[in-house]
């Protein structure tokens, strides 16, 4: 077994680069590692079985890094170094940095689900319609200030614009399917998104999806919905304007293409998608709970 440290130098604002971890592996007893910069791929094919593969970056490189590690059968350890790091909220992990590299050194691998779109690997969670607008509308200051209440801002804005009727879009799952309107489609993988957002009832452990539909409805409705939902994980008592699924595989028949986003990232244009979760796939280090 090898340990490898591969390093995004461009994640986050460059305070935890690659020197920064491994000082501290190096203290938490972990001196003999194979040290990658991320962009350099030659590293994908030399991991073996049962490596331990430390990334240091956010969740764009803790993707790249587990769809490796998923491939060779190596376990992936996460040294959160990115602006989110909403993977890494999944699993637990010790906020102080020499807490973390003792478990990385010490923990035992423990195995955690992922999910698959058109057979591409995502971490957190698949946006489209509503949901792609804070990675493309919101600016970065106005998301700095808002937080979690971005959504409402962009909210206001597609009223102005005229845009909450919505798009049409069939959803087949498990148990059916669902034919109409929708403002906003969301599926989770994992239970965080947009920097420590959660998704209600989400996990990363219990072998399904979770699909979170939002009507089309007016505009204050939704705004008082999502922030509720936010704040409670529920929506308020009698509101019809959010479907909660939990499918283990689900299509999308979307008329046609709309944006598609994946963990913040835009994967194109797309008017036929199809989910899955794969349960169990991801070997991690992980925290206690």
């Amino acid at each position: 077994m090898r340990h490898w440290l591969i390093a995004n130098t461009r994640a986050g604002d460059g305070t935890r680069h690659g020197g920064f971890w491994r000082e501290r592996l190096a203290r938490a007893g972990l001196a003999d590692l194979a040290v990658r910069d991320l962009g350099d791929s030659a590293w994908e094919e030399e991991i073996g079985a049962g490596d331990r593969v430390l990334v240091a970056g956010g969740d764009g490189s803790a993707n790249r890094v587990a769809g490796v590690c998923i491939r060779h059968g190596a376990v992936l350890g996460v040294l959160p170094s990115g602006t989110a790091n909403d993977f890494a909220r999944n699993l637990d992990l010790p906020e102080d940095p020499d807490a973390l590299c003792r478990l990385m050194v010490e923990g035992s691998p423990r195995e955690i689900d992922v999910a698959w779109i058109n057979e591409r690997l995502f971490l957190n969670v698949v946006h489209i319609g509503l949901g792609t607008l804070p990675a493309t509308q919101a600016s970065p200051r106005l998301k700095k200030w808002l937080g979690r209440f971005s959504y409402a801002a962009v909210l206001l804005r597609l009223r102005r614009l005229g845009l909450m009727r919505g798009f049409k879009a069939s959803i087949d799952h498990d148990d059916g399917r669902l034919e109409e309107r929708w403002l906003s489609l969301a599926i989770a993988s994992g239970a965080y998104f947009g920097g420590g957002q959660r998704v209600p009832h989400a996990s990363p452990h219990d072998g399904r999806l979770t699909l979170v539909a939002v009507r089309p409805r007016p505009w204050w409705q939704l705004a008082r919905t999502l922030v509720v939902a936010r704040l409670t994980d529920q929506a308020p008592d009698g509101d019809d304007s959010v479907v909660h699924l939990e499918p283990t595989v689900c299509r999308f028949h979307l008329g046609h293409e709309r944006l598609v986003t994946a963990d913040g990232d835009s994967l194109g244009r797309f008017a036929e998608l199809r989910l899955r979760a794969d349960a169990g796939a991801l070997r991690v280090i992980a925290g206690p709970s």
